[in-house]
């Protein structure tokens, strides 16, 4: 059996070699493989005389692959991913993978995090650490697999849902001592604004007024503007029967399917905004970060 061709070298050697091919380099394949030079000169040279065949052409201070070496090296390359993809699979039921992602404060906690449970039952084995930030996070460096974006339409990065508005308030606002039944009723009400360095006209809120003029009520005067840091505070005040918000879909759609909000005016305008994912690069490779990516286009799609 000694001189059967399908005998295989030992695997140390072939682990060896694969380090070695990937760098031309026994001082770079002794570094990866915690062995001196000489070591790793030694089991090459051993794998050349097991095989009857140069490996490596030896240059000053380089190294080539033979022919033979090129088609061993291919080979041991996938073979022993092969190997490491088994490895991994056996693995992961009993290892928790921690993906990072970052997004604005108001898709966390109005859109994201009420959907948390439907994740964790759907992929056990993967938990999230979310950034809540309105900061552009280089994903790269601050180390974020992948973020949720609230940007103008065509932006980097692929979407998951646009951007419509209307306005919604507390149920209670209907029944105040002025009703919201005309566009015309906002005069007796309070507009509730995420902070902008600019206002529009008379001191509306650039959104609102935006919002004003789409459905051709620019001259409506509110009685009152009340202005927060992020959205998802704005929503709580609408919520406390504070004012009016304007409701970004699909974020308020669960509070408004759950009656704790309602639109008391018919029609919505589309936003030149929307949400995009942006992936880190080569986060993509990871199965945990595809399958996220899968799961938030569903919940887009059931939105």
């Amino acid at each position: 059996m000694q001189n059967d061709p399908r005998r295989l070298p030992a695997l140390d050697r072939l682990v060896v070699f694969d380090a070695a091919a990937r760098h031309l380099s026994f001082t770079k394949a002794a570094a990866e493989r915690f062995l001196t030079q000489s070591a790793v000169s030694r089991q090459i040279a051993a794998l050349e005389e097991e095989l009857g065949a140069p490996l490596f052409r030896r240059r000053h201070r380089a190294l080539e692959l033979t022919d033979d070496g090129q088609r061993l090296a291919q080979a041991v390359t996938a073979a022993l991913g092969h190997v490491r993809e088994a490895v991994v699979a056996i693995r992961a039921p009993r290892q928790r993978e921690v993906l990072a992602l970052t997004t604005t404060p108001g898709l966390a906690s109005l859109w994201l995090i009420p959907r948390l449970a439907r994740l964790v039952a759907a992929h056990p084995g993967i938990d999230v650490r979310i950034d809540a930030t309105h900061d552009k996070r280089n994903l790269v460096s601050d180390g974020f697999d992948l973020a949720i974006r609230y940007a103008a339409l065509g932006s980097e990065g692929e979407p998951l849902f646009e951007e419509s508005v209307h306005p919604v308030c507390a149920p209670q606002l209907l029944r105040a001592r002025h009703p919201l039944r005309t566009l015309g009723d906002l005069r007796h009400h309070t507009l509730l604004q995420v902070a902008s360095p600019q206002v529009g006209a008379g001191g509306i809120p650039l959104d609102w007024q935006a919002w004003l003029q789409a459905v051709g009520a620019a001259s409506v005067e509110p009685a009152a503007t009340l202005t927060f840091t992020n959205y998802d505070t704005a929503v709580a005040a609408a919520l406390e029967g504070q004012g009016l918000v304007l409701g970004r879909r699909p974020l308020v759609d669960r509070l408004v399917a759950q009656k704790k909000l309602v639109a008391p005016f018919k029609g919505q305008v589309a936003s030149a905004r929307g949400y995009f994912l942006v992936v880190a690069p080569g986060a993509a490779s990871k199965p945990a970060v595809r399958a996220l990516l899968a799961w938030l286009h569903q919940q887009a799609r059931e939105d």
